[in-house]
């Protein structure tokens, strides 16, 4: 459905990156430990002087290799485009796939752009066609209908099939996009091997007071949302931080998009979608600075099931893309660290020291860095947090099943996945409690919203496993660090290393 890659991927003159503020430097800067997924990436002589400061402008075919190579590695992300080569906002098509929500419906067309090449709203079997046509027109739209819901995959597929321009934006209805949010995702097409940008998706706050448990949920939506992937710019790729974008806004180049999304998918139609543009070589980014404020659910019912929903989703996404939405990315050093932790024992935490320790040494043998074994204990620390934060996630979300049956047979089971959901709650607070500066969720508050977050996410991952009778998104997958040399007049690296 999706179109093949881009045609063309050479960037515009004037194309500027900067290294992700994530990026590890060694050896004077001419060696690169990051990306997405992470790698170690070693520049030539001629690379370093370009990538001098952490920046490089692309002026001329050496340049523009290097940038083009750390762009696809995500070490680097735009920072500068040539303002004749960032689409207009005429080039744009806004399509909104809406059923009822007449007056969120308003309230979104209130806040497009003047200047779109096209305003399309696709009614999916409204009960009262009349008031969303109404509203629909007096924004200017042109109102397409289904006489039945076919889903919003089908509702936007329909806007797709009669946009004319090169670009189109996908918006639901209950989102409210803020003023300036359009340029930053415009300016990301300024690449020619862009496919798709996501903004931000922050909370929308609330028109009139809620009760107690709307407060508690609504604060915790503010700062975790699941549909809110930070504030920091990302290339879009599977299994790393930002492994998928939400459907409720984005925009598509209409090449790369094909017919869209698959319409017998009722759910993560939106991440299968991000899974087949990146199979098919295009590149994919994720913008926070372009922010869209979202309606979420604070009654507990509907947040509860909504969250049970999107876990639905990860059975058959993990049947169609095998390996791309694991429960858990881990090395054999990785989970072995993992379930020494679990133990919870000062000798089984010693025996996770001597693993690492070993595994640092054998590493540090095939860095090619001046200081090997710094390099390399760097790396494996780095990757004993990661599983230690995973495992913590898998014990408490993916695999909260099996803890609970454990938790009946053991009282040190009982002690342990306590201990977890705790400290797993708690850092989790510590480090999103300022994602949203007007909202400021209390501890417990946060905690005991976001194990509830868990216990619906993966009680519809198991019931959607069960429901498709496959274990593929409770299978979690291995990986390693890539280690790559780039030069400044070669576009694509030399694999020299790949360390499991």
């Amino acid at each position: 459905m999706t179109a093949t890659g881009p045609a063309e991927s050479a960037l515009p003159l004037g194309f500027g990156v900067a290294l992700d503020r994530r990026v590890r430097t060694l050896d004077d800067g001419a060696v690169l430990i990051g990306g997405a997924p992470p790698r170690l990436l070693r520049l030539s002589d001629a690379g370093r002087r370009l990538l001098a400061h952490g920046r490089c402008t692309v002026t001329g075919q050496e340049s523009g290799a290097l940038v083009r190579r750390l762009l696809d590695a995500g070490i680097a992300h735009p920072v500068a485009e040539p303002v004749s080569a960032v689409p207009a906002v005429a080039e744009v098509t806004v399509v909104v796939p809406v059923r009822d929500r007449a007056p969120e419906l308003a309230r979104l067309l209130a806040a497009l752009p003047d200047g779109l090449g096209g305003l399309v709203v696709v009614d999916d079997g409204s009960a009262d066609e009349g008031a969303v046509r109404a509203v629909a027109e007096a924004g200017g739209a042109t109102v397409l209908r289904h006489p039945s819901a076919r889903g919003p995959a089908a509702a936007r597929n329909a806007g797709l099939a009669v946009a004319t321009t090169p670009l189109v934006a996908f918006l639901d209805s209950d989102v409210v996009p803020r003023p300036g949010w359009l340029q930053p995702l415009l300016a990301c097409f300024a690449d020619p091997a862009v496919g798709l940008a996501a903004p931000r998706i922050v909370a929308l706050p609330p028109a009139e007071p809620v009760p107690p448990i709307g407060g508690l949920l609504a604060a915790y939506e503010a700062v975790r949302s699941s549909l809110d992937l930070g504030p920091d710019p990302a290339l879009i790729v599977p299994r790393s931080r930002v492994a998928y974008v939400p459907s409720a806004a984005l925009l598509v180049r209409r090449s790369a998009v094909g017919a869209g999304f698959d319409e017998r998918m009722q759910v993560a139609e939106d991440v299968d979608l991000v899974l087949r543009l990146h199979e098919a070589g295009w590149r994919l980014r994720y913008e926070p600075s372009a922010r869209v404020a979202h309606d979420h659910r604070t009654t507990f019912g509907a947040w509860w099931l909504r969250k049970a929903y999107y876990g639905t989703g990860a059975a058959p996404l993990a049947m169609r893309h095998r390996g791309s939405v694991p429960p858990m990315v881990l090395s054999p050093l990785a989970a072995a660290v993992g379930a020494l932790t679990l133990v919870g024992t000062a000798r089984a935490a010693a025996a996770a020291v001597a693993v690492s320790a070993v595994a640092a040494e054998r590493l540090s043998r095939k860095l090619p860095v001046r200081r090997p074994r710094r390099a390399a204990a760097r790396l494996v620390a780095a990757g004993a947090v990661g599983a230690v934060a995973q495992t913590a996630d898998a014990v408490t979300r993916h695999y909260w099943p099996v803890s609970l049956a454990a938790c009946l047979l053991s009282r040190r089971a009982r002690r342990t996945v306590l201990a977890v959901a705790v400290t797993e709650g708690v850092v989790d607070w510590w480090r999103h409690r300022g994602r949203d500066p007007e909202a400021r969720p209390g501890l417990l508050g946060h905690l005991l919203a976001h194990r509830l977050d868990d216990l619906a996410y993966g009680s519809g991952l198991w019931w959607g496993a069960l429901r498709h009778h496959t274990v593929e998104p409770l299978r979690p997958v291995g990986t390693g660090i890539a280690t790559d040399r780039a030069t400044a007049n070669r576009g694509a690296p030399e694999a020299a290393v790949r360390q499991g």
